[in-house]
């Protein structure tokens, strides 16, 4: 088997959207010539939302590791499919074409509210977009 493609989710901070696309890709996806991973455009010392975390454990998957950031090594060399989960990052920063990647735009907004509804509708809604997404790899 030649080098699975890499799929890169990515979010602002790789503390809730990015990374449950992440944990939803490694669910859902069959297909062994596809892995994934997660980053955020400005990682930090920021921990995980606990509600956040709980309320993804609802639809049975794990978030969990600290952020991780975007490289630059990761961007020129790795990633076949940038999918940007976040409405809140700009894809042209990226200059995906220049370096043949494929790129989706989501743009789904974070939770702000700490409200369980509304971080169930926000997971549910990237759990759609990684079925279809998966779905199209097959």
């Amino acid at each position: 088997m030649n080098n699975p493609k890499i799929v890169l989710f990515v979010c602002k901070h790789n503390r809730f959207r990015s990374k449950v696309a992440e944990a939803f890709f490694n669910k859902f996806n069959k297909n062994k010539e596809f892995i994934c991973m997660s980053a955020g455009l400005l990682p930090g010392a920021y921990p995980l939302d606990k509600i956040q975390v709980q309320t993804a454990k609802k639809f049975g998957i794990r978030i969990s590791g600290r952020p991780k950031p975007i490289t630059t090594d990761l961007l020129r060399y790795k990633v076949n499919l940038m999918v940007i989960v976040a409405d809140n990052v700009p894809s042209e920063i990226f200059n995906n074409k220049k370096y043949g990647r494929d790129e989706i735009i989501w743009g789904i907004e974070d939770d702000y509210t700490g409200d369980n509804k509304e971080i169930e509708r926000i997971i549910k809604k990237i759990e759609d977009k990684v079925k279809q997404l998966v779905g199209s790899l097959q």
